[in-house]
């Protein structure tokens, strides 16, 4: 058996594949390339504002922390001496002495009355109460009553750590508001008048800027601003 070559056979092939070259791999790729930098352009011209937002983001995220209470675990008698509240006996009994003096004093009232109403909607609000002690894990001791542990332990950071953290971030808001509306005034031409009299829409502006006080006092701190040197 002989095979045969024809002698034009390359210069055949170099002529024929005309159709398949418009299909060929390098241009797709091309256009997927191109396509990947217009979007990476994109998203940076779109990152580019969110530069000017980290002052608010940091701002949001300490009020997060500190508007956040720890998750509730289920109460234990992890403390000596203590039981807790929705298994305690003393707690219950407290319960039942508390609605039942209120209920003996509704027999003294018609039952449409205001009074028989006001009595009615106070027994409600008391057992919510005794029930909200026991469903957030509070512990009781031998005399009935809620205990609140401030030992540092993550399990009751909702009874004083929490509330303490909150009870600090209003009062230094507050008392930021009032700095920066003693110090917006000074400049003023009677500025102890506008202490009696309080500028209403200055102070508004600075009630909602006081929300991020945390930052704004780190900022002035390292800027030397925060405490006057002639003082």
């Amino acid at each position: 058996m002989s095979l045969t070559i024809p002698a034009n056979l390359p210069t055949a092939i170099a002529n024929k594949p005309k159709l398949s070259s418009q299909f060929a791999a390098k241009p797709r790729i091309a256009t997927i390339v191109c396509s990947a930098n217009s979007a990476n352009q994109s998203s940076n011209n779109s990152a580019a504002p969110d530069s000017s937002l980290k002052a608010f983001s940091a701002a949001l995220a300490l009020s997060s922390i500190l508007f956040s209470a720890a998750p509730v675990s289920p109460a234990s008698a992890d403390i000596s001496g203590l039981t807790p509240c929705k298994d305690s006996k003393q707690f219950a009994k407290r319960e039942k002495q508390e609605i039942k003096k209120l209920s003996s004093s509704l027999k003294l009232y018609a039952p449409d009355s205001a009074p028989a109403l006001a009595i009615n909607a106070t027994i409600e609000k008391t057992k919510r109460r005794f029930d909200n002690y026991g469903k957030q894990g509070l512990l009781c001791g031998s005399d009935g009553l809620p205990h609140l542990i401030v030992s540092g332990d993550q399990r009751h950071w909702g009874e004083f750590i929490t509330p303490g953290i909150l009870f600090l971030y209003i009062a230094g808001w507050i008392g930021w508001v009032g700095r920066s509306y003693l110090i917006a005034i000074r400049g003023e031409k009677k500025p102890t008048e506008k202490e009696i009299i309080i500028d209403v829409p200055l102070a508004n502006r600075l009630v909602w800027r006081g929300f991020i006080w945390p930052v704004a006092a780190y900022r002035e701190y390292l800027k030397g601003e925060l405490i006057d040197p002639t003082v």
